[in-house]
């Protein structure tokens, strides 16, 4: 595994869980936090973590939390805010509730990174996944510019930049999963059963 240390992690924990019923980050799969094994799966490629949320209960997990500077306005903002918080020119975006992602996937999306593309997404079963990115500091203007105008949605701002789309393999389809629903809970557990 390649170390990168001129990267920050920036996991997006701000989401109201509505469908879930409860804070998914705080689910635990195999024992461990839905949180604690995304910032684990990071820590080796980045330098520093940084976890948008409002909620004070992350703080116990040691990382440095930042709550959103733009309120109620989704997922735009807590990338927003995580990038307006980064000190590096390249930062890799997690949402808190893809609970299986692994280094494998996670060096497919680092070795996508290139001198010109300003955010780098996965591509699984013809779905692209703007949450589990690599996103460009620069970014940062575009995404001001996008909230001001009243944008909240990620894929919208995804489309104005210059992306690059990797498609992940099919064998790693599984760990980039993302949990909204009990349902895919149940079945993401059964999953990793067998």
């Amino acid at each position: 595994m390649k170390e990168h240390h001129n990267i920050t992690g920036i996991i997006l924990a701000g989401g109201k869980s509505t469908r879930i019923g409860t804070d998914k980050a705080f689910l635990k799969l195999n024992g461990i936090t839905f949180i604690e094994h995304i910032a684990k799966s990071i820590s080796p490629f980045v330098n520093e973590i940084i976890i948008v949320s409002n909620n004070t209960a992350y703080d116990k997990l040691g990382y440095k939390r930042v709550e959103d500077l733009i309120k109620d306005s989704g997922p735009l903002a807590g990338l927003y805010t995580g990038l307006h918080y980064s000190k590096t020119a390249y930062n890799l975006v997690l949402s808190c509730d893809v609970p299986l992602v692994n280094d494998r996937v996670l060096n497919t999306l680092i070795d996508g990174i290139d001198g010109t593309s300003e955010v780098i997404q996965l591509k699984s079963l013809d779905r692209t996944i703007p949450l589990i990115a690599i996103y460009k500091k620069e970014c940062i203007t575009k995404c001001l510019e996008l909230l001001n105008k009243g944008e909240r949605r990620l894929r919208a701002f995804v489309s104005k930049l210059n992306t690059k789309t990797i498609t992940l393999k099919s064998d790693l389809d599984i760990y980039v999963k993302n949990i909204n629903t009990l349902e895919q809970f149940k079945d993401i557990e059964h999953a990793i059963e067998h």
